[in-house]
């Protein structure tokens, strides 16, 4: 029950972030820059603030991560902000987590992998259903705003895979975003430069950085040793559901035919494929 509990909070965690992105920028007049940049810097001092608590007496202070993977981790969350100007709370967190799970199929495949037919089946029903959702329409999200997400998932890909093996996850995420700090200040002036900050998209973000990411991922971290890999793939789906609700509720989106079909598809479609992968991985291991 405790594991259940915890990985409901991080999956909440992990939608606060749209529905946080899209309040700030619907509702309280916000800047991409500088909303990154506090996210990121807010962010930073709750990890280094949990890793200090959690550090023995006499332990040296150590920046875990690598340079690599905070450029991975700014590029998702620039690519976040500017895009949730543009799709809506739920749509986005769709097109995010689908652009996540399928570039990390499809890096496998470049890698060597050989998908069977079932898996092959669920990536061609995820693409189809995403290719539905962005197609032409009144209620077809923004290209742009669709091109940008696309762009943060594959960045959140990229990072999931730089950090994947990491014997101390809470202390590498720590260290990523502890390096994106000058990056990150920068940006906070570049959007005060371009336009004040509103105290309520401030707010926002520093909700989004300190609780949604810093404590979401603290939380995320301490359970995923309790899931399998495909367990805790598959239970990523639910954000995008989640966001919607979300968006819903709040931000009071509309929530369409197209995407609810469009979920159905590109969620069951990667559900079956990530099934199909492990079932295939457990064979092999079994020979």
């Amino acid at each position: 029950m405790k594991i259940v509990v915890l990985t409901a909070i991080a999956m909440f965690a992990f939608a606060a972030n749209s529905v946080l992105a899209r309040l700030a920028f619907a509702t309280a007049n916000a800047e991409p820059l500088s909303y990154t940049g506090i996210r990121l810097a807010a962010g930073a001092v709750v990890l280094a603030a949990l890793l200090l608590l959690r550090r023995a007496p006499g332990m040296p202070v150590t920046v875990g991560g690598s340079w690599r993977a905070a450029a991975a981790l700014f590029g998702y969350a620039l690519a976040f902000s500017i895009a949730y100007i543009l799709v809506g709370a739920g749509t986005g967190a769709l097109i995010l987590f689908a652009s996540v799970q399928i570039g990390m199929l499809g890096w496998a495949v470049f890698k060597g992998d050989r998908p069977g037919m079932l898996e092959w089946l669920g990536l061609a029903v995820a693409l189809a259903a995403f290719a539905y959702l962005v197609s032409p329409g009144l209620v077809a999200p923004h290209p742009l705003g669709t091109l940008l997400m696309v762009g943060s998932g594959l960045c959140w890909a990229a990072y999931t895979l730089l950090g994947r093996g990491s014997k101390a996850p809470l202390v590498d995420t720590a260290g990523n975003f502890i390096r994106c700090l000058p990056v990150a200040m920068l940006i906070v002036v570049a959007g005060l430069v371009l336009h004040p900050v509103d105290p309520g998209a401030a707010a926002y973000a520093v909700a989004s950085g300190a609780l949604a990411s810093g404590l979401g991922y603290a939380v995320w971290y301490a359970v995923l040793p309790s899931l399998a890999r495909t367990q805790a793939a598959i239970v990523q789906l639910t954000v995008p559901a989640i966001a919607a609700a979300g968006g819903v509720l709040l931000i009071a989106e509309p929530l369409t035919l197209r995407l609810v079909i469009a979920s159905i598809g590109i969620l069951g479609g990667v559900a079956l494929a990530l099934i199909a992968a492990d079932r295939r991985r457990r064979a092999k291991a079994a020979v």
